[in-house]
């Protein structure tokens, strides 16, 4: 094997690793490492909207891994000088010969770094090189996912813990050597394409297949829209987005939580609430006004369902009730998140032995202790 100090050593703190899917992070980890730091940001350059059939017959704006590859040496600097599909032990044979650092790309379901091994299948891409060590592996990816957190790392992995690889992408990458000029911030949306993907989801009669879908789509549209936002601040020469992009960027997180808590209820039987793709259309919407160029909650009185729904919030964000209970809102604290919300909303509906009403689940109505009181009354 490869002696380790040949090894490349990539730094991650420069890349975005929370705005960037699974199959772009690490190219990204390359474009940065080859380029210098931000280069990847301009993965951000071009907001378009595009749709691809999905596996399960709905369509994804998530593109598939051609389409990264191709607009790679455009965007990053770099293209692919070879690409093969090799069963693991294959794999590991031919990346022993070459040495050097590979990009690979592989099912999630058998990767162990991952909280999704064993449990969920995606393409998913890491770095690897094979060391005097055993295989080492990088992988930018961030997540956060109802099997715990996905998070950037580096890990030195023997051949047994890799056995659960069945085949895997192996590509190699070379920069142009050309530098990369300055690309302008472009917006570029095609309305009847926009429409025949919401069409999609609001016709589909398997609303459980349809909201999980959806689920997976609105975060891929909101990153994509944060890593816009941050790209045209990097060309304004800004080191923040804009109050009017912040604000937008915030609607997006709203559009994600709703989806996401819609997708447990509907899971567990209940009722879909209203207006997920209205509320998506809306956001999609909004997109052009902002990349162109919760009303105020009166306090509810103290009572013991207030102590009780504080206790419940307080105990899933791991804080103090007594911290809630000075009317902060629920994603002020670093613990929140739309996993979170879900299981606290499912747990006081459990406690109150009550089912709230699924018109009244939008994100506006779930940010403090005393919305959640109203829905409890």
């Amino acid at each position: 094997m490869a002696d380790t100090a040949e090894r490349e050593q990539f730094a991650l703190g420069s890349v975005h690793t929370g705005l960037l899917d699974c199959v772009q992070v690490n190219l990204a980890v390359l474009a940065d490492h080859h380029y210098g730091p931000g280069t990847h940001l301009r993965l951000g350059a071009a907001l378009h909207f595009r749709s691809w059939e999905g596996a399960n017959g709905l369509p994804t704006v998530d593109p598939p891994l051609a389409e990264h590859l191709d607009a790679a040496p455009r965007l990053l600097g770099l293209r692919v000088t070879a690409r093969e599909r090799l069963p693991r032990a294959a794999m590991l044979a031919a990346l022993t010969e070459r040495g050097g650092t590979h990009y690979a790309v592989a099912d999630s379901f058998h990767l162990p770094w991952l909280p999704y091994h064993r449990q969920a299948h995606m393409e998913h891409s890491f770095l690897i090189a094979a060391g005097a060590g055993g295989w080492h592996i990088t992988d930018a990816y961030r997540s956060e996912t109802q099997w715990g957190p996905a998070e950037p790392g580096h890990w030195l992995l023997s051949a047994k813990d890799l056995v659960d690889i069945e085949s895997a992408d192996v590509l190699t990458l070379e920069t142009t050597g050309d530098p990369l000029p300055a690309a302008p911030p472009v917006l570029s949306v095609d309305d009847a394409a926009v429409q025949k993907y919401l069409d999609a989801y609001d016709a589909c009669p398997d609303r459980p297949r349809a909201v999980e879908q959806l689920t997976v789509e609105t975060w891929l549209l909101a990153r994509a829209r944060k890593l816009h936002a941050k790209y045209r601040a990097r060309c304004a020469g800004r080191s923040e987005e804009t109050d009017a992009e912040r604000a937008h960027l915030h609607a997006w997180d709203k559009v994600v939580e709703q989806t996401y808590l819609a997708h447990r209820r509907v899971a567990r039987g209940r009722a879909e609430p209203p207006g997920l793709v209205d509320r998506l259309r809306e956001a999609l919407a909004a997109d052009r006004t902002i990349f162109r160029a919760g009303p105020a909650v009166s306090p509810a009185p103290e009572d013991a369902l207030r102590d009780r729904v504080a206790a419940v919030a307080g105990a899933v964000l791991g804080v103090p009730a007594d911290d809630l209970l000075t009317g902060a809102p629920l994603d002020s604290f670093a613990s929140f998140s739309s996993f979170r919300l879900i299981e606290i909303i499912e747990r006081l509906e459990s406690e109150l032995e009550r089912e709230f009403d699924a018109d009244l689940l939008i994100p506006e109505n779930l940010r403090r202790v005393d919305d959640l009181c109203r829905l409890a009354r």
